[in-house]
């Protein structure tokens, strides 16, 4: 981040500063610009697959912020003498399918040839700018809910190795494909305080990034934090990503383990994720009406998983 220019123009509401899922650019009093970017390398076997995960990971960022998705640009990077063009159409046919389900325009993008396959996109939305959503405005006293479940980064890594198959990996793939669309609903009806999605930081470490953002720690309750069907025994086998182990390193002095929480768990909070859920700081009286307007919506889970507290900026506390 030492790296991105500071800007101080008053349009600017949101930068990389703040480390927000989107940055935010007021056009006029009541409307202001969400704009973000991913893409990766495929995770899944099935190249329409992979298109909608993809596609619906760029658009997470600006449900996030609490904004309505606008439009998309491709990006696309392809080994075109080893790959045919067919399985890139595949890959760009679930990424327009699942824009078409968010309501945004495919309007280009831009490709160049890549040894090894990518594909992502920039996302467009749009929001009032006093509605927006920032990882910054959590309280103390708000419960912390989640909308989808963990472990994508351990079933996928399983998948490469051969320690799981595509089946053992559906449960994962009908997740990652789930736009966070009604997730984005539920919690602009409930006006939470905060939200964020869980991707490559793991769920520690995007909760880390709302805690220092608003100056309060969070206490979890391992036991609730919902996970995907494989993932524990295939963490037990050792399935475990470069970026899941980074994460891990990373918080190390930031976060406390309580005697009881096994080992399996312990990887899994810190996962590399791919088109997660939500992750919502909600008013406690306001608690109910948020898992119940979730459920309303059908998100993939609305799981209360702690709460959040005065203390060291950042700290988690995990029993």
């Amino acid at each position: 981040m030492r790296y991105v220019p500071t800007l101080t123009d008053p349009r600017i509401l949101v930068d990389a500063s703040t480390r927000d899922d989107a940055a935010v650019y007021q056009l006029t009093p009541e409307r202001a610009l969400v704009a973000t970017v991913d893409f990766f390398t495929p995770i899944v076997d099935d190249a329409y697959d992979f298109g909608r995960i993809a596609a619906a990971n760029a658009f997470s960022d600006v449900y996030a912020m609490g904004a309505t998705p606008l439009l998309a640009l491709n990006l696309v990077g392809w080994p075109r003498d080893t790959l045919p063009y067919e399985l890139l159409g595949d890959v760009l046919r679930g990424g327009a399918d699942i824009a078409r389900e968010a309501g945004a325009f495919v309007l280009g993008g831009h490709s160049v040839d890549d040894p090894e396959p990518k594909y992502g996109m920039v996302a467009i939305g749009e929001v009032h700018p006093e509605r927006i959503v920032t990882l910054a405005r959590a309280q103390a006293g708000d419960v912390l809910v989640l909308t989808k479940p963990i472990g994508t980064g351990i079933l996928t890594t399983a998948l490469k190795r051969d320690l799981a198959t595509a089946s053992d990996l559906a449960p994962a793939v009908k997740s990652m494909a789930t736009l966070n669309a009604g997730a984005a609903r539920a919690m602009l009806a409930t006006r939470v305080h905060a939200a964020t999605d869980v991707t490559g930081f793991g769920l520690l470490g995007h909760l880390h990034n709302m805690l220092v953002a608003s100056g309060l720690a969070a206490e979890l309750d391992a036991a609730a934090v919902p996970v995907l069907p494989h993932a524990r025994e295939l963490a037990d086998r050792g399935a475990i990503p470069g970026g899941t182990q980074r994460n891990r390193d990373a918080l190390t002095t930031h976060v406390s383990f309580g005697a009881a929480v096994p080992e399996a768990t312990r990887v899994l909070l810190f996962d590399a994720q791919t088109s997660g859920g939500l992750l919502i700081a909600v008013p406690a009286e306001r608690a109910d009406s948020l898992i119940a307007a979730l459920r309303r919506e059908g998100t993939p889970v609305a799981a209360r998983i702690g709460r959040l507290g005065a203390g060291p900026a950042g700290a988690i506390t995990i029993g």
